[in-house]
């Protein structure tokens, strides 16, 4: 296990590691679209308005987008992190872990990490879950620390649905307002940390775009998850 890493006067915390300087080109490729709501993710229809009510954007087609915009994703641009010493012990170590891949704005990050999505979605032993965030400065909705945990939590419920309880306790409350008012990052902070504390929670794979670059608010972020990462064995 790495210890404490610094990037640029930000804590990345305990049983991190980090990777520089990344520098990508782009193709094609092709990924598999999960939808909350749809009956067949076992997601209860009683719960879609709740569900519509957390989306606060769908991280499957922010990540569709990019790599349109980009030209699309060449898979051999990316490949040579499978080989990477630290990404394969983050990767397959049992114990929870960050990964932290570091690097100058443009430099390739944001599409090795739609690689490396990809390349978890494909593999055989798919028992994990695969929860991510793509952070964007020009667009208000998805640059917030409140808006990175709801994405999060929408993915999570689609791959585990049993996990929506968690997000029902406290939404069969306050309704709507509960992601939207003064106290949303308290809420869905709560609600991040019972799902990832809870027993049945399967190992889980959080990834999370353009930190450094985008969000003001990253360490109200970061804390939390790390603080998981570092005392659950089931969460990278």
């Amino acid at each position: 296990m790495a210890g404490r890493i610094n990037i640029h006067g930000n804590t990345a915390g305990p049983n991190s590691t980090q990777i520089n300087n990344m520098n990508l080109a782009t193709g094609t490729s092709r990924s598999t679209r999960y939808d909350p709501a749809d009956s067949r993710c076992g997601i209860e229809r009683t719960d879609a308005q709740c569900l519509q009510y957390l989306r606060s954007t769908d991280p499957h087609d922010d990540k569709t987008r990019i790599e349109q915009t980009k030209g699309g994703l060449l898979s051999d641009s990316y490949r040579w992190i499978l080989d990477n010493t630290k990404y394969r012990r983050w990767r397959d170590d049992r114990q929870g872990s960050l990964l932290w891949i570091k690097g100058d704005p443009g430099k390739g990050k944001t599409m090795l990490l739609c690689g490396i999505i990809n390349e978890l979605r494909k593999s055989k032993d798919r028992s994990f879950l695969l929860s991510f965030f793509f952070c964007q400065a020009t667009d208000s909705r998805i640059n917030s620390a409140t808006a990175v945990l709801r994405g999060l939590i929408y993915l999570l419920v689609a791959e585990q649905p049993s996990l929506m309880s968690h997000v029902r306790e406290r939404y069969n409350h306050a309704g709507r307002e509960l992601f939207e008012d003064v106290n949303a990052w308290v809420a869905v902070t709560e609600i991040s940390i019972n799902m990832l504390q809870d027993p049945g929670l399967k190992e889980t794979y959080l990834i999370i775009d353009a930190l450094d670059e985008y969000m003001t608010d990253k360490s109200s972020l970061v804390d939390p998850i790390g603080q998981q990462a570092s005392v659950s064995s089931h969460v990278k």
